[in-house]
This record gives C-alpha cells, structure tokens and sequence, in this order.
C-alpha cells in the first residue's frame, strides 16, 4: 500500500470534480482510554509519531491509500476511550454508532495497563452484539510493546485471546516502529479491498443509516493542532540532542 505523498493533511480528502468516487473502506478504533489509538490511526496514515493528543476526542480520519493497485479512500474512526468500573464498563454512544458504521474493527489494548487488556473481551462480545449477522472483521492490538519495564500483560497472552476471539493478533510500538503499525492495517485494508463493493440497495440503506439522528457526524481533527505538536515535538528532539 503506498500514502499519496501529495496530500498535506489527514484531513478528508476532497474527490475531483468530474471523478469516479473512490470505493470507501471504512474502520473503527476501539479500546481503552490512554491505550494510543490515535497514535496508532496517525502513525499508519502519516509515518508520524506526535504522542500527545486531545484525549477521547473522536476524531474522523480519511486518507487516499493504493491497495493492490486500486486506489481507494480509508476511513479511520478514531472513538472516545471505554473505563472500565465497578458496575462493568463505562461506554459512550459514540462506539456503539462506530461499530454499525464500520466495514472493519480494530482493538487496541496497551501492553502497561492490565485494565484495558481485561476490556477487550468485553469489547468484542459487543462487536458480535451489535454487528450481528453482519458482524464486521475485527484484528486485535497491543500496542506500547517499547515499554517493556512497565510491562503489565504477557507477551503470550495477547495471542492466546485473539485465538480465542478468532481475530488476527499484532504487538506494536506507535511510537517506535511504523512498520508493525503498517503491516496490521495494511492487512486489514486487503481483506476488506478483496470483498465485493456492496450493492446499490446496500449502500442507500448504510447511507441512510450514517444520516440517522441517533449517529452523531464524526468530528474531523484540528489539523492545526496536530501540525503545532508535531512541530514541538520535533523541537524538543532537537532540543534534547543538542543538550546532549
């Protein structure tokens, strides 16, 4: 798969006036609050690693990708974070209107938080709830594999739920190697490339569907925002080599 490196943002992506309509793909990152799902959405979009962001902020990513030669638009759903309580889990609407919206699902736990490993679980029995007969294709995450002294969940664990759940399994670092990062999404986009295009009927009704009342339009992210703390984080790197 190879980014369009003409593009400035991660903003959506306008189609050209005239222009066939790309095929959308569309997935939803769910997890646990602080597990670095937006970390995870930007590094695959951008190759960047900023790793401070507005917590639970929900914000929709879009970017033109080329999957096995077809150019298509990726649709990333970045959802607010899942708290795990005394009374079971803590879930905000928006996840559950993310999950009906989504071609794809993609679970992310942080191998430093033994919360948001138990979450998962829990998470996936909702993807069946609600996907139901159409439940989509779901690989699982674990992200933050770089900080291994603070290591809270066995490397061996994270696959032996994923065999459980039946989902594909990738331990990541967001912050230290795109190409795992890649590789997980990239998959995910190929499965879901080689699935035929819904029909015409199909896509009126998840049309209408994305209209509804009750599921709220995604917010699209603060580009210059996010352009303003990747600059300060590149200026603290150089800060601290030249400290060095």
């Amino acid at each position: 798969m190879r980014l369009i490196h003409n593009m400035t943002t991660i903003a959506e992506y306008p189609a050209a006036e005239y222009s066939v309509p790309n095929r959308v793909i569309k997935m939803a990152v769910i997890g646990g609050s602080g597990v670095g799902k937006t970390a995870l959405v930007v590094r695959f979009l951008t190759r960047r690693f900023i790793g401070d962001y507005e917590r639970n902020a929900g914000n929709l990513y879009s970017r033109e990708v080329q999957v096995d030669a077809e150019q298509v638009t990726i649709q990333v759903q970045d959802t607010p974070g899942v708290e795990l309580t005394d009374n079971g889990i803590s879930l905000p609407d928006h996840v559950t209107c993310s999950i009906q919206w989504a071609d794809a699902v993609v679970l992310v736990y942080s191998v430093t938080d033994r919360n948001s490993f138990d979450l998962i679980n829990q998470l996936h029995q909702l993807i069946v709830r609600v996907g139901g007969a159409n439940m989509p294709p779901v690989i699982l995450l674990a992200n933050k594999a770089d900080l291994l002294h603070l290591r809270r969940v066995d490397s061996q664990q994270g696959p032996l739920l994923a065999s459980t759940l039946g989902c594909s399994f990738y331990e990541v670092s967001a912050s230290e190697d795109y190409s795992q990062v890649h590789k997980a999404f990239h998959r995910l986009c190929c499965q879901l490339a080689k699935q035929p295009p819904p029909a015409s009927n199909s896509a009126s009704a998840a049309t209408e569907k994305r209209r509804s009342p009750l599921i709220p339009r995604p917010k699209s992210p603060n580009m210059q925002d996010l352009k303003r703390r990747f600059k300060q984080a590149l200026s603290a790197k150089v800060r601290t080599v030249t400290s060095v």
